[in-house]
């Protein structure tokens, strides 16, 4: 008898024993986690339009909000209107002399070659009557002097000429030039800010929040729309220590969402170190806690649009 009590008592307690072990884990539990895009303007402003609202799909370069930007467009017409002015001077430098000043020199040059002209021939009559005695040397070098004087004048004159058609030295242009490439530089960044002003959706995406109302003031660089691009939903889950050996990256799991077919994901990142450590030494019991985090990628990104951050999932390795 009792022999007999105590083989049921043993029966018992391994029939108990079985019943609290837990099966052997064939998933893991999880979320669903993204990555938002915050779009925001590098300038502040008042919001003066709001182009999308809060849970609509957008396309890539569809408009999403735009801010005041009547002092960037000012500054904008002030480098267009400073753009032209110094490429006027520039202008103005390489052409010389105007035409009424070339002219005014080109007549006295040719008034200088008459007077030459002149002087050669006067002087030809006094070297005649010099050699007959009928005038003095003196008479002689008056008009040896004058002529001189009248062919350095046609010298002088063709090297104003020259001169004045060629323009402003090369030092004054390149002054100019760089003028000139200065009030571009300076257009170009009142047209950056004016483009900034107004702000488009870098790709398609939903738009999961917009957080001002238009005619509120938007400090420099803070976001006015967060966007949800479907490829980057992932799924986050834990893995136990005995589990977590066998994973590597880019292995193919599983994900089970309620209500749709399971999608299928890319392990793209695992932790390195567990994400709860008992404050104890290691033993078998303790080990059995720990749990690292595993991060998975839908492959198919279009499959994954209707899908929202927070969801709870089941996930499996692919065989």
């Amino acid at each position: 008898m009792r022999r007999l009590f105590f083989t049921f008592a043993v029966l018992l307690a391994l029939l108990g024993f079985a019943a609290c072990a837990r099966p052997p884990a064939s998933g893991w539990q999880g979320y669903l986690e993204a990555e938002f895009i915050y779009v925001g303007a590098p300038l502040a402003g008042r919001l003066d339009s709001l182009a999308v609202a809060k849970g609509a799909r957008v396309a890539a370069g569809a408009a999403l909000f735009s801010l005041e930007r009547d002092n960037e467009l000012a500054a904008q017409r002030q480098a267009v209107d400073q753009v032209r002015a110094a490429q006027a001077r520039l202008a103005d430098l390489r052409k010389g002399s105007r035409p009424s000043e070339l002219a005014t020199i080109e007549a006295r040059l040719a008034q200088s070659r008459s007077a030459a002209e002149l002087s050669q021939a006067e002087l030809a009559r006094q070297e005649n009557l010099f050699k007959t005695n009928v005038i003095s040397a003196a008479d002689i070098d008056r008009a040896r002097l004058t002529h001189e004087r009248n062919t350095r004048a046609i010298d002088e004159l063709s090297a104003q000429l020259a001169t004045a058609g060629l323009g402003a030295r090369s030092d004054t242009i390149a002054a100019a030039e760089a003028d000139v490439s200065a009030a571009t530089a300076a257009k170009e960044r009142a047209d950056w800010s004016v483009a900034q002003k107004s702000q488009a959706a870098p790709r398609a995406a939903l738009v999961y929040d917009t957080l001002y109302r238009e005619g509120e003031f938007v400090a420099l660089g803070a976001p006015v729309v967060s966007l949800l691009p479907p490829e980057n939903l992932k799924v986050r889950f834990y893995v136990p220590e005995a589990d977590f050996a066998a994973l590597k990256a880019g292995d193919t799991v599983r994900v089970a969402l309620t209500g749709r077919p399971p999608l299928t994901a890319r392990v793209s990142y695992l932790s390195p170190k567990p994400e709860y450590t008992p404050p104890v030494l290691y033993n078998r019991e303790n080990r059995a806690k720990l749990v690292f985090l595993v991060e998975a990628v839908f492959t198919d990104a279009t499959a994954a649009r209707d899908l929202h951050p927070g969801q709870p999932a089941d996930i499996t390795l692919a065989k």
